[in-house]
């Protein structure tokens, strides 16, 4: 893993707000860049809350393809309602009965995709580099919805969203992310985004589940889940992703609960005012509880998904005010 890049803000005129022509990752990102999108994301809350007129025009006449190639449920449809919210037309590629089950390369998918002139297109999938690959490829933006063990950055920028609207800030913040750090993109994405943005972020992970020099990235690890809760004022869980594993990484989900598994003995130990998140979908009973999971009070896991969908939208948009003509943007 490598280090993020924490340059200060540049002052002045003439510095564009994100002037990259795909979202493939958090790493390259600036911390004003970061700040951009999440800034970006907040317009579009109170649309998403209003009872009625769920819709901003900006986006129709484009076509957005979501192309997974890795199941999902929560990020599928959070961006098709991102983009049907503004307008577009969305198409979901269904992988299973397409032809790559019929061992049609990834490179030749993607001049596929390409010929088809989509105006952008959101790739899962579960190889690490697959979504840069296709981006290489294509004439559109591409977004990533998480590529192997590599990078999520929408959950990661979701998930410093949601920070930012409980807390008030994220600079000086102690953050716990808790659980599968090897196997998580959704771990490697938020740390470089948490500590562009100054917060105080810890990683807490069985030996066994804890990347080798994961300190390089600007964290500090902790084995003991005990300590490395104490004092946090956000935890972040990870699910155990026992489809990534191909050894006995941990004994069985008990003894990992008994571990390593958010009780409320042991939120107790974090901050009194701490928030429970958690990226979904959860394995109850193995990383969280159920009691800590549905606090109304500590957790935020829905508001997360709320947020998902806001920053999504606020995605889409600014990859797309180039070939929109949106001025500034050329």
């Amino acid at each position: 893993m490598l280090e993020p890049q924490t340059r200060p803000i540049p002052h002045g005129h003439g510095v564009h707000p994100f002037p990259h022509r795909h979202l493939t990752g958090i790493f390259g990102l600036q911390p004003w860049e970061i700040t951009f999108l999440l800034d970006e994301a907040e317009q579009w809350i109170a649309l998403n809350r209003a009872s009625a007129a769920k819709h901003d025009n900006r986006l129709a006449g484009l076509t957005l393809i979501n192309a997974f190639f890795e199941n999902s449920t929560r990020t599928l449809l959070s961006f098709e309602i991102a983009g049907k919210r503004l307008g577009a037309d969305v198409v979901n590629m269904a992988v299973a009965q397409s032809s790559v089950s019929k061992g049609e390369t990834l490179i030749d998918t993607a001049v596929t995709l390409n010929a088809m002139r989509a105006d952008v297109i959101v790739i899962r999938h579960d190889a690490s580099g697959a979504v840069q690959l296709i981006a290489d490829k294509v004439d559109c933006p591409v977004l990533n919805a998480g590529d192997g063990r590599h990078e999520h950055p929408t959950q990661a920028l979701l998930d410093a969203l949601t920070i930012r609207r409980r807390k008030g800030q994220i600079a000086g913040l102690k953050i716990a992310i808790c659980g599968d750090v090897l196997h998580s993109r959704v771990a490697r994405s938020n740390i470089l985004a948490l500590t562009a943005l100054a917060a105080d972020v810890r990683v807490i992970a069985p030996p066994t589940l804890m990347p080798a020099a994961i300190e390089r990235m600007g964290v500090t690890p902790f084995t003991d889940f005990d300590a490395g809760l104490d004092g946090a004022d956000v935890v972040m869980m990870l699910r155990l992703q026992r489809e990534r594993m191909a050894g006995g990484f941990v004994p069985s989900p008990r003894e990992y609960h008994a571990l390593y598994g958010l009780t409320p003995e042991r939120l107790a130990r974090a901050a009194p005012d701490a928030i429970v998140m958690h990226p979904g979908p959860m394995n109850r009973g193995v990383e969280i509880d159920s009691v800590v999971a549905d606090d109304v009070k500590r957790s935020a896991i829905t508001e997360q998904v709320e947020m998902g969908v806001a920053v999504r939208m606020a995605c889409l948009d600014v990859l797309t005010r180039a070939q929109r003509g949106v001025e500034g943007w050329a």
